[in-house]
Order: C-alpha cells, then structure tokens, then sequence
C-alpha cells in the first residue's frame, strides 16, 4: 500500500498546488517525468523485467518452506521463518512489489486504449493476470476492482479471491482477441524494441495467455466448476496458437551485462553478484538433494552447486530446514549453494517468467484431468525430457531416467498420475519456480513426504496456508482490511485451497 498512499498524498499536492498554477508554474521540471509523459513503450520493459525479477528472487520463503532450499552452517535461524510464526511484518514487499508493478501496468492499459494500441493492451492485461494471481495466491482477497481509483477510492475495498480469479480469465479472454488483431509487421520500432520478452510476437503472446489461463485453472483445480473449465478451454481451443511448448519459455533479457546493477538477478542474487559477494545464506535441502540422489536423477548437479571446499569427500552437502547446525558443521564453504550450473548459467543469460517446463506440466495436468484432449503419459514425459534440456543436462540421461523402474517417473505403475504429474514437477521447477511448489503443496499435499521444520520455535504449526496482510494495511486502510477478520496463517486458506 505504500505506493497508493504516497499517490494519495501527491494528488493532495497536486490539487493544492493547481489553484495557484500561474503564481508557482515558473518551468518545467524535464527529469520529473508526468502521466502525460508516459508512454506504453516505456512501461512494458520495466513492467516485464520487474515481474522476472520477482519469479527469480522474491520467492526464496517458498524455496525454504517446500523443500528445495535451507540455511547454511554458516548462519542462525531464522525464527520467524522457521518457526512459521507469521507476522504482518514478514515478506511485506509480496505485496507492497506487486502493487508498485501493477500500478505501472494499469498505467500501461489506459494510456494503450487512449492511444488504440491493441498490443499494449493486451500486454497490460495478461501482465495483470500474472501478478494478481501471485497476490491472491499469498493474501486471498486483495484490493482488484478498486485498487488503482485514486480519487474515487484512495483506501481500496478488498474483493474476494474467488471473483479476481474469475475476472483474471475475463481479463485473459480479451487479451487473446487483441493479440489475434495484431500482426507482427504492424509494429513500430518502438513497440518491437519494448517487447524484451517475445520481440512484439502476437503469436507467443497468445501462447502465454492460453499457458496462464491453464495456470489459474490448475491453480483452482480443486474448487473451479466444470462449466468454467469447459468455458475456458474452448476459448483457448478457439484461439489456436496452443500453449507455450518445449523451447519456447517466456524469457526477459533488457540487456544484462556483468557489470553492478546489470546483471541477471537470478544470477547476481544466488550466485555472485556484480561486486563480487557470494550467497552464502540459501543452501541445497538435504530432502530435494535425497531425492535426486536417490533415484538416480543426476538434475541435482544442475541445480546445486558441488561445495567450494569439500569435507570429507562429500561434493554436494545439504542441510535440514530448521535445524540445530552445531558450530562444528560445515559451513557455506562446504556445501552445495543453490545456483547450479543448469540455472546460473552465466550473469548475461534470460531470465526466466514464465518456462517451458512448467507449461508442459500444466498441460499434463489438465489431460490426465480430462480437461484437454491428448496422451497425458506423452505429455508428462515430454514434460520431464523439457526439464533434462532446460537445465543443458545431456543426452542420455533423460532417456534413461524416464526408463528406469522408479516411482518418481514410472507412469504405468503409478496409482495417482496426477500426483506422479505434479511430484515430478515439483522435482522440475526446483529453484525455478519455488513459489509454484507452494502452491502445488497446499492444494495438493505434494511432495506427500515434505518435511516440517525441525525449529524447537515450531511448536507444532504446520507450513502457513497464506501470509498475514502487511502491516501498512492496517495503519492506512484499516476499515477495509478489518473487515476481512481475524487472519491466521495457519488456518485462513486460499480460496482454493480444499
């Protein structure tokens, strides 16, 4: 809320201020940009490396929590965290990030439709849908319908996740047909140039529409009706351009250079930054590590990092989430970061929104739910061989690993394939999409298995079904937030959460 506040305050000034426009309009300011000069062009680059930069870095909670990552020897706990005693001070900037984001987009799609550019309407919109679902999918109901009408409701009602989810869709619908009127030679310059994600492509776009229309789908898989789901599907059938397939991610690139501030956020956040410091915090989890290992799957050399200093020949070392690291144990030095060679490739490459992989499992999904037509079985395995390439894993190991007799992978022994789709996933999108396992584990109860947090602090709570609102909702919209009762995180679900 701290960007509507601060906009409250500088309409307050503004209205101040235009009584006496002749006596203080002396010049005009030309680093103080105005709405006026804003241009879509502007605000989609920022829009859509802002959005990357939050899937790369801003979910390391959810990486903790699921499974993937735990904290170095060198480093106490975590209490709050690890103890899962949630407060409204904690991960504040979920909220405070995406709103700051999706003011720029709302920005973004007025002055599109004033202007009748269909391409950074239909941006706005899809953007829209990705960081709204992300703000439900932590929070529940979140100011939406009123969120960005400064004069008319500068203390935005909350509107409930269920009716943001289904708007979301409304929103993608149109978003589909206004990519469907543009034609990639109709750009200008400026609007190609703008694209860092497909290089104004209408066509991935609609691919990325139609993957986050499934996204929402899968999302409330457990509570969506089926006249919804037949709803959207024939829209997404209708439209043609399919889902985003294997080699086509949805990746960002404004121009990352190894230099301070401009490199890969992945890369400069877990790897080593552009002055050179180390992560030495986020270590591999010896759950996902084990799992890997266990099966014979060698993706956990791709998404952790062998040990800078090795003890006792152990290459990759992990630890467990909470617990009690005696001072004798190795250290940062000696275990297994969370930046392997599969995800920090080097500080200039892409950085990943929306992947590849995650479509395709989605897409599984939704076969082996009866949802889309095709051989789930083919899909799944498709999906998994993705995950091998993504990563640069080489040929044979995919092969191999689908092959083998192993439960993780062995569709036809498998008693639930939808959870066999979705454990799998979960293996898949370690480090790349932690937020999605979160998700994943809270509608689903995948990973089954998943370990709690070995805190002493834990006291019996389990892994938090939300966040608790941040505190400056109830400093400065304190009505509407109140009226949302009493939030405990280890009780208020997501709407979709059954």
């Amino acid at each position: 809320m701290k960007k509507i506040v601060y906009s409250f305050f500088a309409l307050l000034l503004l209205l101040v201020t235009s009584c006496k426009k002749d006596f203080f309009d002396i010049n005009d300011n030309p680093n103080q940009p105005t709405e006026e000069s804003i241009t879509p062009n502007l605000l989609l680059p920022r829009s859509l490396y802002r959005v990357s930069e939050r899937m790369a870095i801003s979910y390391d909670y959810a990486a903790l929590w699921t499974g993937y990552w735990a904290r170095s020897g060198t480093y106490g706990p975590s209490i709050e965290q690890e103890s899962y005693s949630i407060t409204t001070s904690f991960q504040a900037t979920q909220w405070s990030g995406w709103f700051d984001i999706l003011r720029d987009v709302n920005l973004m799609e007025k002055l599109s439709k004033t202007s009748g550019s269909n391409f950074y309407q239909g941006a706005a919109k899809t953007i829209k849908a990705i960081g709204f679902m992300y703000l439900v999918d932590q929070y529940n109901n979140v100011p939406y319908s009123k969120a960005f009408d400064f004069q008319g409701n500068i203390l935005p009602p909350y509107d409930k996740g269920a009716d943001i989810y289904a708007d979301l869709l409304l929103q993608l619908d149109s978003a589909s047909v206004l990519f469907k009127g543009v034609k990639s030679g109709d750009l200008s310059d400026a609007q190609l140039a703008s694209d860092i994600m497909f290089g104004g492509d209408p066509v991935q776009w609609r691919k990325l529409v139609n993957s986050q229309r499934l996204k929402l789908l899968i999302h409330e898989s457990q509570v969506v009706s089926n006249a919804t789901v037949t709803d959207v599907m024939a829209k997404i059938t209708a439209d043609g351009a399919g889902f985003l397939g294997a080699g086509e991610s949805a990746n960002v690139n404004p121009g990352f250079a190894a230099a301070d501030e401009q490199q890969n956020p992945f890369y400069n956040q877990y790897k080593v930054s552009g002055l050179g410091a180390l992560d030495n915090y986020n270590r591999a989890n010896n759950y996902t590590l084990n799992k890997f290992r266990n099966s014979g799957d060698i993706r956990y050399q791709y998404v952790y990092s062998k040990a800078r200093t090795p003890l006792n020949g152990n290459i990759y070392y992990g630890y467990n989430y909470g617990e009690a690291i005696p001072n004798s144990a190795p250290k940062a030095a000696n275990s297994s970061d969370v930046a392997g060679p599969g995800l920090a490739k080097s500080p200039t490459q892409d950085q990943w929104l929306f992947t590849s992989v995650e479509s395709l499992f989605l897409q599984a999904e939704a076969i082996q739910r009866g949802w889309l037509a095709g051989n789930a079985k083919n899909v799944f395995e498709s999906a998994v061989n993705e995950s091998f390439t993504w990563l640069g894993v080489p040929e044979p190991a995919a092969s191999d690993y689908i092959a083998a007799a192993n439960p993780l992978v062995n569709w036809d022994a498998s008693t639930d394939k939808t959870k066999l789709i979705v454990m799998q996933k979960y293996l898949s999108l370690a480090g790349i999409n932690n937020f999605e396992a979160y998700v994943d584990y809270r509608r689903l109860g995948v990973p089954t298995d998943l370990p709690l947090s070995l805190a002493t602090a834990r006291a019996g709570k389990q892994i938090p079904l939300r966040l608790q609102y941040p505190q400056a909702e109830y400093n400065f919209n304190s009505a509407n937030v109140g009226a949302e009762g009493a939030i405990d995180p280890q009780t208020s679900a997501i709407f979709w959460d059954k």
